[in-house]
């Protein structure tokens, strides 16, 4: 398990990653149909919080896997074998999601986490053996998953509340922590070609739970003739925020945001943020589906704010990490503002229509402004 090279010409995913990735796509629906419920019923505070530790722990896996291939992918049966394992851990933390979400019990999320975790020690220890100059670095990052993974077990003993919530935010602050500590000397070789398009992979699976909701959109319409149009028009027009959404996400070139170590951790970390707003948008859509439907007694206003404030978070965080430094003026401009525009929707008319309009004037943005590449 030799470190692979960072400038070997058209390497992409391979199929194992893109199997792996499967299992993501039904955690990640689960936790935003669970998020979804939450919000239609106006538990906005647990709601949001739990899918804010549930998505940290599919978000953190995942990237975890994601940088450790890059850097030590044999694709060899050891190594399927072991990422199969890691496949089963998402799957039972998958199953204990609604659990998390209804009760506080982070039992089963908690016993599939640590499968996922192991697994991935174990290929970190077994990447030690041929690392060389990088054996160190490997061994602190098996050292340190482990003993994090201790950490997750004492959480299990602390009751559900206001105590649990700080107990997550330190552990997890820990356990984010781990990358930087076992790579402070050395770094890791990572493939920036690569790496970006696994993180634009994960992108097309969280915006893909939007697609489902535009497609919920159209059922209950055919149920609900007395709201056929508004439901048509929510389809619609879920349909072209999301694709706004993936027209913005793709247009910077993605692999001059992980030209240094430093820039790779702002890169990985604030995906959290951007694929958990991603996800949430769909949350959103269910939810001003509830209202439509009769099925949620928010406000017009509260409904539209689920769906807004995600798609805010998104532009701001893909602007942040990826656009900002390859763009001129004007779209540095026109992407704060659009963002800002966003937000106050909800308490303009239309407001679904008038963040489509908003979307689509972005992208027309970008199209009349490609890249700039500001390092030459």
């Amino acid at each position: 398990m030799l470190p692979r090279d960072p400038a070997q010409p058209h390497r992409a995913a391979s199929t194992l990653e893109l199997f792996f990735d499967l299992v993501f796509v039904v955690a990640v629906s689960i936790a935003s149909a669970q998020l979804h419920h939450a919000l239609s019923h106006g538990d906005f505070v647990h709601g949001i919080t739990s899918y804010a530790m549930v998505f940290f722990a599919l978000w953190w896996a995942w990237m975890n896997f994601t940088w450790f291939a890059t850097s030590f992918d044999t694709d060899d049966w050891l190594y399927r074998v072991t990422t199969i394992v890691q496949m089963g851990g998402v799957l039972v933390f998958a199953s204990g999601i609604p659990a998390a979400f209804e009760h506080g019990d982070f039992t089963v999320p908690v016993i599939g986490y640590i499968v996922m975790r192991i697994a991935m020690v174990a290929q970190w220890l077994r990447a030690s053996r041929g690392a060389g100059e990088l054996r160190s670095a490997t061994r602190r990052y098996a050292f340190g998953i482990a003993a994090v993974q201790v950490l997750w077990i004492l959480f299990l003993l602390i009751p559900a509340g206001a105590a649990q919530l700080v107990a997550f935010v330190v552990f997890a602050v820990i356990e984010v922590s781990v990358p930087v500590f076992a790579e402070y000397r050395r770094q890791t070789p990572w493939h920036p070609h690569h790496i970006t398009e696994r993180y634009g992979l994960f992108t097309l699976i969280v915006l893909g739970e939007s697609l489902l909701a535009s497609a919920n959109a159209i059922i209950d319409a055919s149920h609900e003739l007395e709201s056929f149009v508004p439901l048509i028009s929510i389809s619609v027009l879920t349909l072209a925020v999301t694709a706004s959404l993936w027209w913005i996400y793709f247009w910077p070139p993605h692999h001059r945001a992980i030209t240094t170590f430093g820039r790779s951790l702002r890169y990985g970390y604030t995906h959290y943020v951007v694929f958990a707003a991603a996800a949430a948008f769909s949350a959103g859509i269910e939810v001003e589906l509830d209202v439509l439907t009769g099925e949620s007694h928010l406000s017009n206003v509260v409904a539209s704010y689920t769906v807004t404030i995600p798609i805010a978070i998104f532009l701001l965080g893909i602007w942040w990490i990826a656009i900002r430094e390859n763009a001129d003026r004007v779209v540095n401009t026109a992407i704060p503002i659009g963002a800002v525009v966003v937000l106050l929707d909800p308490i303009l008319p239309i407001p679904v229509a008038i963040t489509a309009l908003v979307l689509i004037a972005i992208v027309v943005v970008l199209v009349l402004h490609p890249p700039v590449d500001k390092t030459s």
